[in-house]
């Protein structure tokens, strides 16, 4: 809005600087019979008051008019020039702070989550990521505007380590690179792997064939649009009533019913216990749908006896806020 708001004033001072020297021009033109281009000249010479010599000498009408032009075109001529350079400075400020402020506050972020371009497939999934409450550094290459909270803007190239480092890689909890190509999105995973072994690292993949290449450069998961895209369609072709639940589950905001995982810290009262004695069901009326253990091992729809291990990644079901209340007694 206040971007806005600049671009109206720079628009309405280019128009009256435009239409006093229009006036000032067709009155010499008129005035002292002289061409467009003389009479702009001294239009400007006027307006500016450098003292060059006229085109033509001035008659009695001639010089009432330039001390008119003067008295009134003047004003408006250097109150043009003036304001505009004061926007254009208070927006070059600004951006100069903004941008000062951003730095100071990504040296205190940690837990986050960088976005490597901010295409369509970046921005949805920024949105989604801060939705769910999870702070977000984009990094673009070509500037943008944006303004949700939680979000940190920087114009850069995403596969420098420089750019990378300024987005706080080291503190970051997980990377996701959406670029245009399958090359930089290799780079961008190279580089931020050997920034941070223990990032979790999502991409894209363009062509099928680049997958391999990008797990070997350390990317923990490669999302391919167009395999992901056709089965989902298919999916929704033979069972429309599980995909609408899934994402009925895994919406973080429509809807008040949320498919989530959930960590088991070894200190959790709960760990030992099996799911029948920890009354997950009964106390928090949350579904554990599944049970993913340290070792990979994952065991679809465990029986009440199956027993709760720390580090166990529990796949829960339920009502956000007893999400939130079992998530408690887990950590």
């Amino acid at each position: 809005m206040e971007r806005m708001d600049y671009q109206k004033k720079i628009l309405f001072l280019f128009f009256l600087l435009v239409a006093v020297l229009l006036f000032g021009t067709l009155g010499y033109m008129v005035i002292l019979d002289i061409n467009f281009l003389d009479a702009l000249y001294m239009t400007v010479i006027t307006l500016a008051t450098v003292g060059f010599k006229e085109v033509k000498e001035l008659d009695d009408l001639g010089k009432t008019y330039t001390i008119f032009l003067i008295l009134v075109g003047f004003g408006i001529f250097t109150y043009s020039l003036t304001v505009g350079a004061q926007i254009l400075l208070e927006g070059e400020l600004k951006r100069v702070f903004v941008k000062r402020r951003m730095k100071k506050n990504l040296q205190k972020l940690s837990q986050h989550y960088i976005i490597c371009g901010f295409g369509r497939m970046g921005r949805l999934i920024t949105k989604e990521l801060i939705n769910a409450g999870i702070p977000v550094v984009v990094i673009e290459k070509n500037r943008f505007e944006g303004e949700e909270e939680g979000l940190f803007l920087i114009e850069g190239d995403a596969t420098s380590d420089e750019i990378l480092k300024e987005a706080g890689i080291e503190r970051a909890k997980g990377l996701i690179s959406v670029l245009p190509t399958d090359a930089e999105n290799l780079y961008v995973v190279l580089s931020a792997r050997s920034l941070n072994p223990n990032l979790f690292i999502i991409t894209r993949a363009v062509e099928k064939e680049a997958e391999v290449k990008l797990k070997r450069a350390g990317a923990n998961k490669v999302v391919s649009p167009y395999i992901t895209g056709a089965i989902r369609m298919a999916n929704i072709a033979l069972r429309p009533k599980v995909v609408d639940f899934l994402e009925i589950a895994t919406s973080f905001h429509r809807f008040e019913i949320q498919l989530e995982e959930l960590k088991v810290h070894p200190t959790s009262p709960l760990v030992g216990k099996t799911l029948s004695e920890s009354r997950i069901s009964k106390d928090f009326g949350v579904i554990v749908i599944g049970i993913v253990r340290e070792t990979g091992e994952i065991e679809f729809n465990p029986g009440s006896e199956t027993p709760i291990l720390g580090g166990d990644i529990l796949i829960v079901i339920g009502p956000k806020k007893n999400l939130s209340r079992l998530e408690e007694i887990l950590s």
